[in-house]
């Protein structure tokens, strides 16, 4: 049987009582209680003239109203005070009297049944003393009022102080309960936002992968295609294409090996640690998907020359036009205008072999454009067999977006195809 099926078995506590244990202390106090009254209504019977039974029998309905004590002190307390003539009831005075101090009731309630008890005590003291004993009144005064705190302002006390120890300890249980509701929404929290960044990592990498493999298989291939048709017509142009694709492949390799020694560079976990609270606190979602960092050693506009002039090699017609004058931008900038030409030659090799491109920066007041234009396709698109995995696109505008630019993309009037660019200068 499961654990629930037991709990559903297992009878609980009758009425109003939250533990077994409970049940069993009030029973006894009534029991006890009960006894008391009973014994004392024997003589209250002799003097109210009433017959024996009667008076035992209201002693023991009396003695049993202790069972109450915890759904309704206000009443235990009220017959306490009720039977205070009868000379009967002790224990259920005091039991009701801390009961009451103990519960959830209202100050001025507890204060004004307090004095009510207080006054009633004093009294019949007063009187019973005052017939029994020849003394001063003074002492039958002083006496009467000692009995009468006695009996009332201790048990006040201590179900005041167990009152309130009860409160506080459920308002700690509370507390408790809410930090530990906190904290694991605060680990689902740091889980998921590891996961995040973990995600965003992986992106990240597989874009400089992309980036890094695509540009220079693609020209290997367009390279290798050209090998095969002229190797037997023209030898010497042969081995040039074929150095330009050793070439390539190595550059390929080179940078490869570099960005495999990055990922392999084990960082320190304060730092890791830092990191990760940056991403999840600050910087948000520009910090990975923008790219390389400052300190990652990566390509610059500088380099632009030396990337058209190896779709050049490769036998396509690149025109390059700067205007404005150039200066040293954050690496991150530099480096996303170079992969977002990059990977727009790459895709012009892809899709439109044989077509005009024209790539054109700007170096603007707070900006750097880039534009990268090819006209229509003069020769088959299949021509070189190179496959398309269709993220190239989405690569260059999350870069792009991710330093807070602008990115567009599409085709244009005459046929070709445009991809722009705007990356704001921090």
């Amino acid at each position: 049987m499961t654990s629930t099926g037991e709990e559903q078995g297992r009878a609980g506590p009758p009425l109003w009582w939250a533990r077994r244990r409970d049940v069993v202390v009030d029973a006894a106090l009534a029991a006890v209680s009960t006894a008391e009254c009973a014994w004392e209504g024997v003589r209250f019977a002799d003097e109210a003239g009433i017959p024996v039974a009667a008076g035992v029998l209201f002693g023991a309905v009396v003695g049993a109203t202790l069972l109450l004590r915890r759904r309704w002190p206000i009443a235990v307390v009220l017959v306490g005070i009720a039977v205070a003539p009868a000379e009967m009831g002790f224990l259920l005075s005091v039991a009701g009297m801390y009961s009451l101090a103990s519960s959830d009731v209202p100050r001025r309630i507890i204060a004004a049944l307090a004095s009510m008890s207080l006054v009633a005590t004093f009294v019949v003291m007063y009187l019973k003393t005052r017939g029994d004993v020849e003394a001063d009144p003074a002492l039958v005064v002083a006496l009467s009022g000692f009995v009468a705190v006695a009996l009332t302002v201790p048990p006040m006390l201590l179900g005041l102080y167990i009152g309130a120890r009860r409160r506080l300890m459920e308002s700690l249980q509370e507390r408790a309960d809410s930090l530990e509701r906190e904290l694991s929404l605060l680990a689902d929290r740091a889980e998921e936002r590891a996961e995040w960044a973990r995600t965003e990592e992986r992106t990240r990498i597989a874009r400089e992968m992309h980036d890094v493999v695509a540009h220079r298989v693609s020209l290997m291939v367009v390279h290798a295609a050209a090998l095969e048709a002229v190797v037997t017509k023209d030898p010497a142009r042969a081995a040039k294409n074929a150095a330009l694709v050793g070439d390539m492949g190595r550059q390929a390799l080179t940078e490869l090996r570099e960005m495999l020694g990055v990922l392999r560079a084990a960082p320190s976990k304060p730092a890791v640690a830092a990191a990760v609270a940056t991403v999840a606190t600050a910087a948000g979602p520009v910090a990975l998907v923008g790219g390389a960092t400052a300190a990652d050693d990566g390509p610059s506009l500088e380099e632009l020359e030396a990337l058209v002039g190896q779709s050049r090699a490769a036998g396509m017609a690149v025109e390059m036009v700067v205007q404005g004058e150039g200066a040293a931008y954050a690496a991150e900038v530099e480096q996303t205008a170079y992969r977002v030409v990059q990977e727009a030659l790459t895709n012009c090799h892809k899709h439109a072999p044989g077509a005009r491109v024209v790539v054109r920066l700007a170096h603007r007041e707070g900006e750097v454009a880039m534009q990268v234009e090819n006209g229509p396709c003069e020769g088959p698109v299949d021509g070189v067999g190179l496959p398309s995995g269709g993220n190239g696109l989405v690569g260059m505008r999350e870069r792009v977006l991710g330093l807070g630019g602008v990115f567009v993309s599409g085709p244009t009037d005459a046929g070709g195809f445009r991809v722009s660019a705007v990356l704001p200068i921090p």
